[in-house]
């Protein structure tokens, strides 16, 4: 059972991000969440942050529910006003640092990030990568990939 809800993470980075001036757009977002959940389950022994399942899309993984929630604004910025959701202090700390990381990067270098990491790459299983793919990205090898990583 996952520690927290895919809304309410996407609405705490929305809402960091409003509050720092900076650009979120529902790509980044999609991203930005997806390295949340990614890297709490590699820092947490494959504990999930959220149950959502990301799809290896054209432009990244995307949650689905993320994706139709926000779809009306396409490429532009999110600009409705978030409120801050009430989180446990690990979970905070947790997307304050994946903001810190990730959150200097432009929605197309994220997407371009996860074009070169495992979990979107085999999932798409030799998709080519403009052709559209619904493909679940298998959370076991995200959390395999990203703790590989801290290893490295």
């Amino acid at each position: 059972m996952a520690i927290t809800t895919l809304n309410s993470v996407a609405d705490y980075l929305l809402c960091f991000a409003q509050e720092h001036g900076d650009v979120m757009t529902p790509l980044k977002l999609q991203k930005m969440v997806f390295y949340a959940d990614a890297w709490f389950m590699a820092l947490n022994d494959g504990k999930e942050l959220i149950d959502d399942r990301f799809e290896a899309w054209v432009h990244g993984p995307v949650a689905r529910d993320l994706y139709i929630r926000f779809a009306d604004y396409k490429w532009q910025p999110i600009t409705r006003e978030i409120p801050c959701p009430e989180l446990p202090k690990v979970v905070s700390e947790h997307l304050d640092e994946i903001y810190k990381v990730f959150g200097g990067y432009s929605a197309y270098e994220l997407e371009q990030m996860t074009h070169q990491e495992d979990p979107w790459l085999l999932a798409r299983a030799g998709i080519p990568s403009d052709v559209p793919c619904r493909n679940d990205i298998d959370k076991d090898v995200t959390a395999k990939f990203y703790r590989g990583m801290m290893d490295a």
